[in-house]
């Protein structure tokens, strides 16, 4: 439990139950890296509109416009999920590649900090995610986003 008061265990919650930001203020200042990747189905008729590295519809370059989402996401993590300490990001970085019918996004996040960047990867995987989708519905719905799940962190209390 990392706040005692907390019946459950949940470390965002106080001891009156209610939603709190943890108090990482006693924690020792590490690098702190993590890797989140999210993988999207396309259909053939979505893999038929690749070339060279990336998939061109009339709105643009697929991949190329998922990496830049990915990492104003990242970038904006606290404000989507509320109770996440605001970070300065040191590194931050979206790759995207085609492996068989899908297409792989990885977001590599870096800080020097008291707490973890687990949401900001994980963000920035899932919101490039969500813009190849956006860009490419017009050749079809029957895409899917599989899974976005944490493949590392490390620098904090534990490393995974």
């Amino acid at each position: 439990m990392s706040n005692d008061s907390s019946k459950q265990g949940f470390s965002h919650l106080n001891a009156a139950d209610q939603p709190t930001m943890v108090d990482v203020s006693g924690k020792m200042v590490t690098e702190r890296v993590a890797v989140a990747e999210s993988r999207v189905f396309l259909p053939e008729v979505i893999r038929q509109q690749f070339s060279g590295s990336d998939i061109y519809t009339k709105k643009g370059a697929v991949f190329q416009t998922a990496i830049i989402a990915g990492i104003m996401a990242a970038k904006k993590t606290p404000d989507l999920i509320p109770l996440c300490h605001t970070l300065l990001l040191d590194g931050c970085q979206v790759d995207i590649h085609l492996e068989g019918e899908e297409a792989i996004v990885k977001c590599t996040i870096k800080t020097t900090g008291r707490t973890g960047v687990e949401m900001e990867a994980l963000t920035g995987a899932s919101i490039a995610a969500l813009t190849i989708y956006d860009m490419c519905k017009a050749f079809s719905h029957g895409m899917e986003i599989r899974q976005t799940k944490l493949i590392s962190k490390t620098g904090g209390k534990r490393d995974f």
